[in-house]
């Protein structure tokens, strides 16, 4: 299974600030030294942790798989977005703020049946994980936390940055 993720708020500021790191290692310490330590430390209202949860969310938002890109609005939740890292170690992808807005009314008509709807169809040998209610309930209960935080960023204007460690 994969990394523990976390979708941090971002402000305009913490934007400029991300995106005028000059490299791929500039970009990771400041995220590792600057955002997650003050979020972490002052700004938790600002974050949400979907610890590993993220990947079948991601799965049952989409194709049902890590890699697929339908141009869906709904695949910008977790992996997608402007991807501001390449490297197998790490995640790090930005949803800019009128993304953030377009996708987080689509969140809300999201129920818990039509979530385990698309959970089932994982392929879970794809998934590496069994596919059962109590793997469901943990993916339901991160979802719901994770759409009310979007909403939240949306009504504040703010960008997200979806991060996981590998």
């Amino acid at each position: 299974m994969s990394a523990r993720g976390v979708h941090f708020a971002l402000t305009d500021n913490d934007v400029r600030q991300l995106l005028s790191q000059k490299s791929n290692e500039d970009r990771l310490e400041y995220v590792q030294l600057e955002i997650e330590e003050t979020f972490f430390e002052s700004r938790e209202a600002d974050l949400v942790e979907t610890d590993k949860a993220w990947d079948a969310i991601h799965r049952c938002l989409t194709d049902g798989t890590l890699g697929g890109t339908s141009g869906q609005p709904l695949e910008l939740v977790v992996l997608g977005g402007r991807a501001l890292y390449s490297g197998d170690d790490y995640i790090m992808v930005l949803k800019t703020p009128e993304q953030v807005q377009t996708v987080a009314p689509l969140l809300g008509a999201i129920t818990q049946k039509t979530l385990r709807l698309a959970y089932d169809l994982i392929d879970p040998k794809d998934y590496g994980v069994e596919l059962d209610h109590e793997d469901f309930a943990y993916t339901w209960e991160n979802f719901d936390e994770l759409r009310e935080f979007w909403d939240r960023a949306a009504k504040q204007g703010r960008s997200i940055l979806f991060t996981a460690d590998q």
